[in-house]
């Protein structure tokens, strides 16, 4: 039928038809052309190289290190499949066994690139045995025609056995099949037992019925055991603090109710306001012996008594919480609740007073009473009792301050203020109506301290104001003083306290008994209470005195002041050096002073502000300083009968007398030459303080003579105080929270500097680096800004992030370093390798941003390292019933391993065997000609076996 249809076609109509319908028969059908398009990829693939295979987008594995795989679809027929190419840059060398970087496949069985096809379906296996079949023989083909040495597997069964079958062209006549299996549950007891698993390789290519056990067969071996430490004791309790009402009453009261169970971080620093979760998990400890030969099932019932310190490499891997990577779970900390703090700054509305948060009238006190909770008033009373009743001791100001601390406008750690703010974090949920609640709360019992004259709790009661601290800071430290001076005003009201004259008497016993002290503090003990400031020679306008000049010895005293006048001296803390008054031959002496009146940083810029409205003329500023000024003449005047005008200048503000001849010089010569060579002393008052009217002189004029013990105090502390408490009760809210954020990062900074981490350098560097960041970052908090700053509060988020981010690193220092403090190497090598992983992440904006892989390290133990690793595996308690009934052997402080890999293989040379039939003449390499892996555990196990055959 087809030649007469084509009869009547022309011959140019009949050669056009033949061409159309050529058919080439060496791609026939479709398995044909299926194998083709495998044998292209392929080619291209072999072509393109590793370099360029990078380049057209190789992806990397995440679960490997230095592996890349490219892909590829294929079809056949109806069905479409998923080749995938599996290489690594570096492809030269030999596969090493237990390397932590090789894929599954390559572990299994001991190839290094390769094939995986598998068909695009939702198991990716092939569940039919002839189609599995096909496909790899379609792959073989395909490698053999491009003269590829690549192994191929195609995944088979169920996905849950993760088995395989494979090929591989070895290059001669050689030809390797692989084939692997898993028993995911019920697996023969014979099969949990090294003698067992040796019967079972032997089994694959000693054709014998008889028993193994009585044979010997020279098996390869090498094995690796994996162990792991048991869990913590206190796993699963809920010891992360929530930060909800219900629970900050159990966290701010610090009780034993909750803390009867001993947790890692009980000596932390930090364990007082809240309990981390141990970023160290747990350890895995692997332990490998090397290759060794076994002849019978004997030698390895032996091998599973021996111990682990017998295996040649020790590698422990480190198993960290997964919230130490990501911000994710119910991680409470410092970083925390002061990113709640800092949302707290950003207030819903312009308030006056902190009353106006939790009062009635306020419009918006609905809205915040709905969204702000607050504690009940048990815990609002226990949070202040700890705050006020926890002893008068004073604490160690200076204890966990960073050398950058002070940089930082805050307040010290142990003083009140600071531990109200770091009981602020943690007080309800941190919000402004919480920590109005209880500022209220803490004012109220300041002033009940002040109107009870009871020393306030956690500040000095003496010394000067430090101006380096927040202003609140410096209020309570002034108000602390005033408390005292209070209490002591009266004390003595209420004594009765003897004469002045009686103070006189023993000051002038004091001075001639040659106490070695220009201290009148240090001596008003003998004035019945009585006290004066100490001895504070400070010159007017920055002129100093020459307190180094002072001189109480006696010799002196006796000697050069014989005169009536010196029965009414004073108040006098010895002669200074070898000066002597203009109108009498008296030694000049040094009175007892009172000390400034002390000021804080807002009543200094008070008085400077005063000075450039006025000017800097310099009778505006001894009108300033007035009643210093005349406490220190009339106790110039009572130490110095026989004073005048021009001797006080020359003690107090000796740039204002002119010498004739230097004065200087005589100051230093011995006492004991002639004292007549340098009176009368030549000189003259300086043009300022001889002018008409000078305020000075009107000053002195107007001083009495009163030793500085009967002089009234320059410090009113009735009146101080109650300016401080009305400043506590009116300070403006975002002038309270400006201070509050800026003494808790400092304060939680500095109690997290507590820690003990070791020689860590990238720890120290990092806090380091915390303290400068949090200086600059608080610096615009410090000039009183508006809580409006939109800019400030992201900066201060933006801190919260970095604070965080230093606090996971500074537990997992904390951990690591108790853990190994016996080998520092370890926790050091850990920390390191930790922190590089880490470090990426620290720069980005959020902490919901994941590590994108997980921190996998391995690190091989020195046998001086290994008792210190095995002392972590604790023997297992009789209440961890969870353990399974053991089992398996190689026992390691009565732990089984949690994981067994053995590789098992057989080796024969290729000469005089029959696998050297056609081999090429002279040709006798050694050739594995049975490889087993095994992986397993007392319920699971894993078996994958190559064959080399000659085909």
């Amino acid at each position: 039928m087809a030649s007469s249809s084509k009869a009547n076609l022309t011959e140019e109509e009949y050669e056009e038809e033949e061409v159309e319908h050529f058919d080439d028969f060496t791609l026939a059908s479709s398995w044909e052309r299926f194998i083709s398009e495998i044998e292209a990829t392929c080619r291209q693939w072999l072509a393109d190289g590793p370099k360029n295979l990078l380049e057209k987008g190789a992806v990397h594995l995440d679960s490997s290190k230095i592996i890349y795989k490219v892909k590829s679809e294929l079809k056949n027929a109806a069905k479409i499949y998923s080749m995938e190419y599996y290489f690594e840059i570096n492809n030269t060398g030999k596969i090493a066994d237990w390397n932590c970087t090789l894929h599954d496949l390559q572990l299994c069985f001991g190839v290094k690139e390769f094939l995986v096809i598998s068909p695009q379906s939702a198991s990716g296996v092939v569940l039919d045995a002839p189609e599995a079949s096909k496909l790899l023989s379609a792959v073989a083909i395909a490698l053999s025609n491009c003269s590829s040495l690549w192994p191929a597997f195609v995944p088979v069964h169920d996905p849950s056995r993760k088995a395989f079958i494979g090929i591989q062209n070895m290059g001669t006549v050689f030809t390797r099949r692989f084939e692997a299996d898993r028993i995911g549950s019920q697996v023969p007891i014979k099969f949990m037992h090294l003698e067992g698993l040796y019967e079972l390789f032997v089994s694959k290519f000693a054709y014998s019925t008889l028993d193994h056990s009585m044979h010997i067969f020279k098996v390869h071996l090498i094995m690796k055991l994996t162990y792991r430490t048991l869990p913590n004791d206190d796993e699963g309790d809920d010891d992360i603090q929530e930060a909800d009402a219900e629970n900050v009453e159990s966290e701010v009261s610090l009780g034993d109710d909750n803390r009867n169970k001993k947790l890692w971080d009980d000596d932390c620093p930090w364990s007082e306001w809240y309990s981390a979760e141990d970023p160290v998990t747990g350890f895995d400890l692997v332990t490998t012996w090397s290759e060794k030969v076994v002849e019978s099932s004997f030698e390895m019932a032996e091998l599973e008594n021996a111990s682990p310190h017998e295996a040649e490499k020790w590698i422990l891997v480190p198993n960290l919480s997964p919230n130490l990577d990501s911000s994710k779970g119910d991680r409470v900390g410092f970083g925390s609740q002061l990113q709640l703090l800092v949302n707290a700054l950003d207030m819903p509305f312009e308030a006056q007073f902190m009353e106006d948060f939790v009062s009635v009238e306020n419009p918006g006190s609905d809205n915040l009473k709905s969204s702000m909770v607050i504690p009940p008033p048990t815990v609002l009373e226990r949070v202040v009792n700890d705050l006020f009743h926890e002893g008068l001791q004073l604490p160690d100001f200076a204890k966990g301050e960073h050398k950058s601390s002070r940089a930082i406008k805050g307040a010290p750690v142990e003083s009140l203020f600071a531990q109200f703010c770091l009981r602020s974090l943690w007080f309800g949920n941190c919000s402004i109506r919480a920590i109005a609640v209880l500022w209220i709360e803490f004012v109220r019992e300041i002033r009940w301290c002040w109107e009870e004259s009871q020393p306030l709790p956690k500040m000095p009661a003496n010394g000067s104001i430090d101006l380096a601290t927040c202003l609140i800071n410096q209020k309570l430290q002034m108000l602390a003083i005033c408390i005292e001076k209070k209490h002591e005003l009266y004390e003595e009201f209420e004594d009765c306290i003897g004469s002045n004259d009686d103070a006189s008497s023993h000051m002038e016993e004091d001075i001639q008994a040659g106490e070695k002290s220009t201290s009148f503090h240090a001596q008003s003990q003998g004035f019945d209470g009585k006290s004066d400031s100490p001895l504070t020679p400070k010159g007017f306008n920055g002129s100093k005195t020459v307190v180094s000049k002072f001189s109480t010895n006696s010799q002196d005293v006796c000697s050069a002041d014989k005169s009536p006048s010196d029965s009414i001296r004073r108040g006098s803390a010895g002669p200074v050096g070898s000066m002597k008054l203009l109108k009498s031959c008296q030694s000049l002496h040094a009175p007892f002073t009172q000390n400034a009146p002390l000021m804080t940083e807002d009543m200094h810029e008070e008085r400077l502000h005063a000075v450039e409205a006025f000017g800097d003329s310099f009778s505006f500023s001894a009108q300033l300083e007035r009643e210093t000024l005349s406490s220190d003449m009339s106790a110039f005047k009572a130490a110095n009968p026989d004073a005048v005008f021009e001797d006080f200048i020359r003690w107090h503000s000796p740039r204002d007398w002119e010498n004739d001849e230097s004065e200087a010089n005589g100051l230093s010569k011995n006492l004991a030459e002639n004292v007549k060579d340098d009176w009368p002393p030549r000189g003259r008052l300086s043009q300022r303080m001889s002018d008409h009217g000078n305020l000075w002189r009107k000053i002195w004029n107007d001083a009495p003579i009163l030793p500085a013990y009967e002089q009234k105090p320059l410090l009113d502390p009735n009146r101080e105080g109650e300016k401080i408490l009305h400043y506590l009760e009116t300070v403006r809210p975002h002038q309270l929270l400006e201070q509050m954020i800026c003494t808790a990062f400092r304060a939680s900074a500095d109690t997290l500097n507590q820690t003990k981490f070791g020689s860590l350098k990238q720890m120290t560097t990092k806090m380091d680096q915390l303290y400068r960041t949090m200086a600059s970052t608080l610096r615009p908090l410090q000039v009183n800004l508006s809580s409006g700053n939109s800019e400030t509060i992201e900066d201060l988020r933006r801190l919260c992030i970095v604070f965080e981010h230093v606090e996971k690193l500074l537990s997992l220092a904390a951990s690591l370093h108790r853990k190994f403090i016996q080998a520092p190497r370890i926790s050091e090598a850990i920390f390191s390798d930790y922190y590089n992983f880490y470090l990426p992440t620290m720069g980005m904006g959020s902490t919901d941003v994941d590590v994108q892989k997980e921190f996998d390290m391995k690190l091989q133990l020195r046998l001086n390292e290994r008792h210190v690793v095995s002392n972590m595996f604790t023997p297992p308690t009789a209440n961890q019933s969870w353990r399974k009934v053991l089992s398996m052997g190689n026992l390691l402080n009565g732990h089984e391993p949690i994981l067994r890999e053995i590789i098992f293989s057989m080796r024969e040379n290729a000469g005089g065997s029959h696998y050297a039939a056609s081999s090429p003449r002279g040709y006798q390499p050694e050739i594995e000609t049975y490889r087993m892996y095994i992986r397993g555990t007392s319920n699971d196990l894993r078996v994958a076996l190559s064959v080399t055959s000659h085909d």
